[in-house]
């Protein structure tokens, strides 16, 4: 994830002022690289077809709803809250933030996308497997940009069911780009 994406982040929840605003870290952004460092989920969708034209925003909106998933279960970026009930309200807001952002853009199935995403990331997270919520993300962060594919809806259900193969079923499902998005 880059400096640059994250700092338009802080920009936008600062302008948007209220108990947001207030929880925005001051200086520099953490576990963030100005050479663009390693490529994230928001990355990983706004590279893909379906974000062309709109990559900058794709960015931005699957930024902001993946510091929400942060807030609920690693460590955010941009956001700190002294209250973790209050950091779990702001993860929920930064949900709708980035997910309201989506649906101006009139993108119904990659809004779909992103709360199978976040709903199946907080099923492996609550049955102990951060590693699995990774590749649901890296997965789900693809299908926004590059479209889903049978293996992807396949791996999902997968996870629904508790699948130990599920994992690798998320991580190879990237693998399986469909011909049209």
């Amino acid at each position: 994830m880059s400096e640059r994406v994250l700092g338009r982040l802080r920009t936008l929840l600062l302008s948007e002022g209220g108990l947001m605003a207030t929880l925005v870290e001051a200086g520099p952004i953490a576990g963030a690289s100005s050479n663009g460092g390693s490529a994230g989920p928001a990355q990983a969708a706004a590279a893909g077809p379906r974000a062309e034209g709109r990559s900058a925003e794709y960015e931005l909106l699957v930024e902001a709803i993946y510091e929400g998933y942060l807030l609920h279960y690693g460590t955010p970026r941009v956001l700190s809250s002294p209250d973790a009930d209050l950091g779990l309200l702001a993860g929920d807001q930064l949900y709708a933030v980035g997910l309201a952002r989506l649906v101006a853009l009139g993108d119904t199935v990659a809004v779909a996308e992103l709360a199978d995403t976040i709903t199946l990331s907080a099923m492996a997270q609550a049955a102990g497997s951060p590693a699995l919520a990774d590749a649901i993300w890296d997965a789900g962060a693809h299908a926004v940009g590059w479209g889903s594919s049978d293996a992807h809806r396949e791996a999902k259900e997968l996870v629904l069911h508790g699948v130990p193969s599920a994992i690798e079923a998320m991580r190879t499902s990237v693998e399986c780009v469909p011909a049209a998005p």
